[in-house]
């Protein structure tokens, strides 16, 4: 026999007595994990690899049912846990910097962070700037050129709303290259970053903007040239040969962790179990793997400490917003 077997229970077996011992709480029958957007983007991503990594742990009796609920960059998804799910102990919802900036933003009307649990983070996905692989475009510098003699000569595709996480780095890249009339660059907005790249290799938007995590099918078939990824050093592993924008000349970096909240309401038992949960996730070998084959970078936190960074960083993404002229 070989050693994974009893490795993995002792785990699963920690994690078990751990939260029984805490609390009384334990999740029955199935549990749900609802993506934002439809299926091919991020969340989407999120859900069906942290729901896999459950269920092969142990961590939930059953299945987790991922369920896709697009719209409004997340606002739909949202506003639905606020609504209609207070008190649903085993809902998690998948969240990332797309959450925090359409809230920094007021995008989601009358909701704020407080109105919901946020139970950790798992890695941070960095962002990148791709185009098709037949594009004139050889590298970031050659585009931001282009952006400079005429703002809306390159079309972008992304898969948050206008105004979102996607199209943010797009402006955080273009301001850092010195382009001028940031908000006359054309972004265009998909329902996930699938769809933004469909569009990209099909010749009918100029460049991608989204996440390492999402172009790897696209960069693999050989459709998708990333011409930079927005982290302070390459990648490692298969993504090591993409250079970032820091070392053409280009001061941008755009991480974009992910993770998960829960609706109002759920009891403190409930709300531990979870952060427990992730813990033993993030901790395990197969999460680990997840990250290493996906681009996920060392990004965790739980609990107290979660809640604080989802805060300060709404703040920090409010103040960039309105720096680059998106909200007064």
């Amino acid at each position: 026999m070989s050693t994974k077997t009893p490795l993995k229970l002792i785990a699963i077996a920690a994690f078990t007595l751990s939260a029984g011992s805490a609390m009384a709480f334990e999740p029955q029958g199935k549990v749900e994990c609802l993506a934002p957007a439809d299926p091919g983007g991020g969340w989407d991503f999120t859900c069906r690899s942290v729901g896999n990594v459950m269920e092969e742990l142990g961590i939930v009796p059953r299945s987790v049912q991922t369920v896709n609920m697009a719209g409004a960059g997340g606002g739909v998804a949202f506003a639905h846990t606020v609504s209609k799910r207070a008190g649903d102990e085993q809902l998690l919802v998948a969240a990332s910097t797309a959450t925090t900036t359409r809230l920094a933003q007021g995008q989601f009307p009358g909701m704020t962070a407080d109105m919901v649990n946020w139970i950790g983070a798992l890695g941070a996905d960095y962002g990148v700037i791709a185009v098709a692989a037949d594009s004139e475009y050889d590298d970031l510098p050659a585009l931001m050129e282009a952006l400079k003699e005429d703002p809306r000569s390159v079309k972008f595709a992304g898969g948050s709303a206008k105004g979102g996480w996607d199209h943010l780095k797009v402006l955080i890249a273009a301001d850092a290259a010195g382009v001028d009339e940031l908000p006359r660059i054309p972004y265009l907005s998909y329902n996930n970053g699938g769809e933004a790249m469909t569009q990209v290799v099909g010749g009918h938007v100029d460049a991608f903007t989204g996440d390492i995590s999402e172009a790897q099918g696209f960069m693999e078939s050989g459709d998708l040239r990333v011409l930079a990824v927005l982290s302070d050093e390459r990648l490692p592993g298969d993504f090591a040969d993409i250079p970032t924008a820091k070392e053409q000349g280009i001061d941008a970096v755009g991480p974009n962790w992910r993770g998960f909240y829960m609706p109002a309401d759920i009891s403190d038992e409930a709300k531990q179990y979870w952060i427990d949960a992730m813990d033993t996730i993030y901790e395990s070998q197969e999460w680990q793997d997840i990250m290493t084959n996906n681009g996920l970078m060392p990004f965790h936190m739980s609990a107290g400490e979660f809640e604080t960074f989802v805060t300060e960083q709404i703040d920090d993404i409010e103040t960039l917003s309105k720096d680059i002229g998106l909200i007064q």
